[in-house]
């Protein structure tokens, strides 16, 4: 049974820390997905593999995030002409989906390190 509070506190510590990962490109990003999994799945205290799946759900809430934001902005862009129209197709939405999955994948590692420590 997924434990919401668990899930929806990893995507809050990833969401805060995600905002002031602007300051380091890259690595503060990944460091934030890390310590929310990881929170997440700490949080859940039911094993590694409750953790895993608890860390990934946190990291696909942020990931969801991030793809809405992306495919609104080129919706937007492209309406207001500055981006072809094309672009919204396939490019937009592969690029979104590139980062749910990015997002995803090193929370639930966290998690799983995070369920194994509880």
């Amino acid at each position: 049974m997924v434990n919401w509070r668990a899930v929806l506190t990893g995507f809050a510590v990833e969401f805060v820390l995600g905002v002031f990962a602007f300051a380091l490109p890259g690595i503060g990003h990944a460091a934030a997905g890390l310590v929310g999994g990881f929170v997440a799945g700490w949080l859940a205290d039911d094993g590694v593999w409750s953790g895993a799946a608890h860390g990934f759900l946190a990291g696909a809430l942020g990931g969801l995030l991030v793809a809405v934001l992306v495919l609104v902005l080129g919706v937007v862009f492209s309406a207001t002409g500055l981006l072809p129209v094309g672009l919204l197709g396939l490019g937009v939405g592969t690029i979104a989906l590139v980062f749910f999955g990015l997002l995803a994948i090193d929370s639930a590692v966290a998690g799983a390190v995070g369920g194994f420590l509880a």
